[in-house]
This record gives C-alpha cells, sequence and structure tokens, in this order.
C-alpha cells in the first residue's frame, strides 16, 4: 500500500507526515523507517523509528532508492512501514512517468512484502499524473 502526501511548499505536508511517524510508532506491528533528505526531522519523530538521511547514502536517483529500500528490506524482514519525506529532494526528479513508475513498484513491493509506504512530494496536487491519482 502507497499513500502519496502531496502539495506545495508551506502546505503543512511535513507536520503532516511528522505525526504520521509518531503514531506509527505506537501502532505498528514492525519496525518503522524514515528516509529523508537531511536530518531535519532527527528532533521531530520518535525515537524508535529508524531515520536515515539520503545524502549520507547518495540516494540520487530512483534505480537506486529502489536498491537501498530492497536492501533495507533484505536485511530486516520486520520492516512494517517505510516513510520518504520529500522524493524530489531526494532523488532530484519533478513529475513525471518516472514518478509514476516509483510509486508503483513501491506499490507492489509492498504486496509482496506486507510494508506499507508513506510519500511525501512537494508539488501541486493538480499536477499528480493519473497514475499517481490512485495513492492519494
Amino acid at each position: 500500500m502507497v499513500r502519496l502526501i502531496m502539495g506545495v511548499k508551506g502546505s503543512g505536508k511535513t507536520k503532516r507526515l511528522i505525526e504520521l511517524i509518531n503514531n506509527s510508532a505506537k501502532d505498528e506491528p514492525g519496525n518503522v523507517v524514515c528516509i529523508e533528505a537531511n536530518r531535519n526531522l532527527t528532533y521531530d519523530i520518535h525515537y524508535h523509528i529508524r531515520l536515515i538521511d539520503a545524502q549520507e547514502y547518495k540516494l540520487n536517483s530512483y534505480d537506486l532508492l529502489r536498491g537501498f529500500i530492497s536492501g533495507l528490506y533484505a536485511g530486516n524482514y520486520d520492516i512494517s512501514h517505510v516513510f520518504i519525506d520529500n522524493l524530489f529532494k531526494i532523488v532530484g526528479g519533478e513529475i513525471g512517468s518516472d514518478t509514476e513508475n516509483f510509486l508503483h513498484w513501491l506499490d507492489v513491493f509492498g504486496e509482496q512484502n506486507n510494508i506499507k509506504f508513506t510519500v511525501s512530494i512537494s508539488a501541486d496536487v493538480s499536477a499528480a499524473t493519473d497514475g499517481m491519482q490512485k495513492f492519494l
């Protein structure tokens, strides 16, 4: 399952994401991971959440992020939820077929491995492609 949170800068995406992350620390049966573009959320999220700074691993493409997520799961089968904060800041992309394909891959990977994904994107909701609409 993939949940997409979209909105322009200043629309409250990060605040909503922090709330979801902290609630998942209490509610999720497995481990929760948050991948972010930098360490801005360090003091905002619960200490049980595994916080990963994407810049440390140079996850600057969808292929690298796919491999990284696959590797995380291969090393820990107890992951039940992965949050990705500000996807475009991590991979350096913009809305298009690559983003749609990545979200579809997350959906399939999540279904196969019983992982939920929540992804935030800093862009106007009206810019979402038809394939992205189903995750909103």
